[in-house]
């Protein structure tokens, strides 16, 4: 027999812990993570379990003592195979009796960045996340930092999931960035454009209306009622679910506890389980005079608080372009600057040219391998220096009334205290997760914009759900997405799913596309928006699809149809066999199945 220790392990701060119960008493045979003692204070209680199997020889404490990180406990008699988890009498295990081989248990997932804790980790970690409850205004069994599409889909997926959930944002609504200044209000006035757009372009089909008359005050109205609708809904669903919201902002102050500073006071909320869902923030670029109100982000430039006749947007991705979309349909002289030598570089070149050809006619200019080296301020305006990104002549400078920033999102690792929790942040401020969505704190998880690219709100949702469910104990759920779509609600919209063709290239896969030009579209011709086209690539051989690029009206609707298929490994075979409604634009997709099949009838069959 050995004789074995079992003490308090290491608890953090909390000392002094009151013992109100004893569990066993010498001679009792104890299983590893059998209950000794029970602790309590006025805001928890909590059962101490034991490190080992064995034999009670002593215990040391009794009721009335205060324990601390190394207290002992009690003292048992163990033998080494009693580490094991065997029964402290030594008996055989029923299967094992009957001389049947036991069946191995099927190991979950090993997460790539945080090992499984050990039995006396687990211990340590159940003490800390109790007695740090000991100390807080709320504890949760699973909190969730940030409430925008990613953090208010983990809380509610936990609380059906039967988990108590305690949500922190730092603003008054629910929804983030995406829902209160991001993606929905952006949507709001980007169909407010179109609808322009679509008035003035009728003259050419021999229907004229007259100039707009645009009423700033109710556009805005209409666009924060859109949100409001959806932040209140939000609210209710909470509501539903008991999901207690704290508004203020936080910080870690340990593993197992955060601080929020709310408007009454310093709150402190504990948790078995933690969800980072802390988002992104705009970009910007050092030495940009930032207090002058003339020089907005995306978020004052959804404010819409009146329209610039001269407009810079310095990035031409999918944030610059679609301001640049709403601005120009208001009435705005518009110049987009990038860096790069076309915009929107993460797309596909060839689903990006329709769209480049249609602004080019309508902006005020397109700047290409060009950055904005210097903004003065100045009375009639904000007056913007240029270089060549790439040698060669810059532009003259330019005044203009606004600047919109639109370099990108970086994320909030570094402004949350992940280094009072032990959660690695790497210098950029990303959160390494494994395919569970761990960090290197095995009770710690992260999703959305703060865990990488890209940063978008569908791909936060599916992250979110997968957490949620893993820390409920779906511990056979991982990450298993092949591909996640993006789309640029621009006119026209340009969405993209999979591997592109520049991709294809780089990395030596073999493949087949289909492009059909929307010219032959009928429905595309019926809306006077033939400049559209479909692309899609094929694995050369087996014609399974590999990747897809739409440009055109509702591009972000159609690109569904190629992400299920990608997802079931369906092949050109299995969509151009699938009947797609006449006339649509959905049919776009269809006709390039059938190019890579060589079946189309509706253009000339590819040569072979």
């Amino acid at each position: 027999m050995a004789t074995i220790e079992v003490k308090v392990p290491d608890i953090g701060d909390f000392k002094d812990v009151p013992v109100i119960e004893i569990l066993v008493q010498p001679g009792d045979a104890v299983r590893k993570e059998d209950s000794l003692v029970t602790l309590e204070s006025d805001k928890a209680t909590m059962e101490v379990p034991s490190t080992h199997a064995g034999t009670v020889k002593e215990v040391k404490v009794k009721v009335g003592d205060k324990v601390s990180q190394g207290a002992l406990i009690a003292i048992l008699d163990t033998a080494a195979s009693a580490d094991a988890g065997a029964p402290a009498s030594g008996a055989a295990a029923p299967a094992q009796a009957a001389g049947q081989a036991s069946k191995p248990a099927t190991p979950s997932p090993a997460p790539s960045s945080a090992p499984a804790p050990s039995s006396s980790q687990s211990v340590r970690e159940a003490l800390t996340s109790t007695l740090a409850s000991l100390d807080a205004d709320f504890h949760a069994e699973v909190l969730v930092l940030g409430a925008g599409p990613g953090g208010y889909t983990a809380a509610f997926r936990a609380a059906d999931l039967g988990k108590k959930v305690v949500l922190v944002e730092r603003y008054a609504t629910l929804g983030g960035v995406c829902l209160n200044v991001g993606c929905i209000p952006s949507k709001a006035l980007l169909h407010a454009a179109r609808v322009i757009a679509d008035a003035e372009e009728m003259s050419a089909f021999g229907v004229e209306f007259g100039p707009p008359k645009t009423n700033l005050d109710k556009l805005r109205a209409w666009k924060e009622s859109v949100v409001g609708k959806l932040t209140k809904g939000l609210t209710a669903l909470a509501k539903a679910r008991k999901v207690t919201v704290i508004e203020g902002k936080a910080a870690f102050s340990s593993s197992h506890a955060l601080e929020v500073e709310t408007k009454d006071g310093r709150k402190v909320v504990s948790f078995d389980h933690c969800i980072i869902a802390a988002g992104s923030q705009s970009a910007q670029i050092p030495g940009f005079p930032y207090d002058d109100p003339r020089l907005m982000d995306s978020t004052g430039a959804l404010e819409l608080k009146d329209v610039p006749k001269r407009l810079l947007i310095i990035g031409g991705g999918i944030i610059g372009l679609e301001m640049a979309t709403v601005y120009d349909a208001l009435g705005s002289k518009v110049t987009v600057v990038e860096f790069m030598d076309r915009l929107i570089p993460g797309a596909d070149p060839d689903i990006v040219k329709p769209l480049a050809k249609r602004i080019e006619k309508r902006y005020e200019k397109i700047l290409l391998k060009t950055k904005v080296a210097k903004i003065e301020s100045t009375s009639v305006g904000l007056k913007a220096f240029f270089e060549p990104a790439g040698g060669g002549e810059a532009p003259k400078p330019e005044i203009y009334d606004r600047v919109l920033l639109a370099v990108g999102r970086r994320p909030n690792g570094h402004h949350i205290g992940a280094e009072k929790a032990g959660v690695n942040v790497n210098e950029r401020g990303w959160i390494p997760v494994d395919n569970q969505m761990r960090t290197n704190v095995p009770h710690i998880f992260a999703i959305g914009d703060i865990v990488g690219e890209p940063m978008l709100a569908h791909k936060a949702t599916h992250e979110a759900k997968l957490a949620a469910e893993v820390i409920s104990g779906m511990s056979h759920h991982a990450w298993e997405a092949r591909t996640i779509p993006s789309v640029a609600y621009t006119d026209p919209e340009v969405a993209w799913m999979g591997l592109s063709e520049p991709e294809a290239k780089e990395k030596g896969i073999e493949y087949d596309k289909a492009v059909f030009p929307w010219g032959a579209s009928g429905r595309a011709l019926g809306m006077g928006r033939e400049e559209g086209l479909t692309k899609v690539l094929y694995e050369k051989g087996s014609k399974r699809i590999l990747g897809a690029g739409i440009v055109g009206v509702n591009a972000g609707e159609l690109i569904a149809e190629t992400v299920l298929a990608l997802e079931m490994g369906a092949d050109a075979e299995d969509i151009g066999l699938t009947i797609h409604p006449h006339p649509t634009l959905s049919e776009t997709v269809f006709f390039t199945a059938e190019m890579a099949e060589g079946s189309i009838t509706d253009m000339m069959p590819p040569k072979r």
